[in-house]
């Protein structure tokens, strides 16, 4: 029987706080004051490109790093400064770092021997983690002897075996093709929800990040800008940098003219486009701003007159997907692209109407980024 630190504890307890952090390289700032909190047993997701801070934030967690200034605390305790096994996290990396000369059983092992455990423990946690990921038969295999899925899976088990408090990985998914990355995905889940532990997962790929996490938390030039689940922060980016991360969307430059609460018009190249405002922003009437429109929101065809925005566009390009298709449109010098159900037939060079609900319309705070201001 498995048993894990997080089986006995309150799942709103803190298992890992942030506070004020900051981290520096020479004149670089990496991570720049952020405060963060994650509870016990949670799929927390740093999210972000490369060089926004995640992996250096990931490295602090687990003492590989250390903050030039704020605090870290793992289960209530300041994080320990001077590593070795008895630190309460463990790390699971993208290239596995398993010994190629040990099996395996002795893989995942080495932890526990590094703990000094006792041989006959070592023989019974070892047998009891490598069943749960499915490795029985392989266990006195080399890596060399498995695939890039087992191999991730031993590196899971070597991690696990030693019942951290918290699990941390550093896109441990990337060297994996995109067929064997969706089945581990699905594993990762599985396996987070029997241990009960607490994971903090790093991934640059925002679908990985809505597929696995309870929580995601979006990253920017070391700053944490959005956290949230994955529907929240998806139907409700605060800003155009979220917007355009987390999913897809048509980004339009405006200037705002009035709102009332959350609602809100403001002038587009389109014409007068109402939209929503995040609750931390309220523009004044001429400010520069940004329309946010998901592409599974812009609908097509003749039942758009009753929409609360429609137009007419034509269409320059036609993608099936599979499921659906990409329609890319053109308005003058505005381009927008929107998705539909299934194979749409109609030719490059047509005229088509479209339109949205103004319901699913963000008028966010303009980031040149994406689009350079309107006149």
């Amino acid at each position: 029987m498995l048993h894990y630190r997080g089986s006995s504890r309150v799942m709103n307890q803190i298992d890992v706080e942030l506070q004020s952090v900051v981290k520096r390289f020479g004149s670089f700032t990496a991570v720049d004051g952020i405060d963060l909190a994650v509870q016990c047993g949670q799929f927390v997701t740093l999210l972000g490109p490369s060089g926004c801070g995640k992996t250096t934030t990931l490295r602090m967690i687990g003492g590989l790093e250390l903050p030039d200034s704020g605090r870290i605390l793992v289960g209530g305790e300041p994080l320990a400064t001077d590593g070795g096994a008895s630190r309460p996290t463990r790390m699971v990396f993208q290239n596995y770092a398993l010994f190629p000369h040990m099996t395996v059983a002795e893989n995942v092992a080495f932890g526990l021997r590094m703990q000094k455990v006792p041989k006959a423990e070592i023989e019974t946690r070892v047998k009891d983690i490598v069943a749960l990921l499915g490795l029985t038969a392989h266990i006195e295999k080399f890596p060399r002897q498995m695939s890039g899925g087992q191999q991730q899976r031993v590196a899971l088990a070597r991690a696990l075996v030693t019942r951290p408090r918290v699990l941390l990985l550093d896109e441990p998914l990337g060297a994996l093709d995109l067929k064997m990355r969706k089945h581990m995905q699905h594993e990762l889940k599985k396996l987070q929800r029997e241990v009960g532990i607490t994971f903090v997962y790093v991934t640059h790929d925002q679908e990985e990040a809505m597929n696995l996490s309870d929580t995601i938390v979006v990253m920017d030039h070391g700053l944490i800008v959005q956290q949230g689940s994955a529907a929240e922060i998806y139907q409700n980016p605060v800003n155009a940098y979220v917007a355009d991360f987390i999913g897809e969307a048509n980004l339009l430059s405006g200037v705002f003219r009035d709102g009332a609460g959350d609602r809100a018009t403001a002038i587009s190249p389109l014409g007068v486009l109402g939209g929503r405002l995040p609750e931390s922003y309220r523009p004044s009437a001429g400010d520069h701003v940004l329309f946010s429109i998901r592409p599974e929101h812009v609908l097509i065809g003749q039942n758009t007159a009753s929409l609360d925005f429609n137009k007419q566009g034509t269409l320059t390009e036609v993608a099936y997907l599979g499921g659906s298709s990409r329609l890319t449109l053109a308005v003058g010098d505005t381009t927008l692209r929107a998705d539909v159900p299934g194979l749409f037939t109609a030719p490059a060079g047509e005229v088509v109407m479209f339109g949205w609900q103004a319901e699913n319309v963000r008028i966010l705070r303009h980031d040149a980024r994406f689009t350079t201001p309107v006149a």
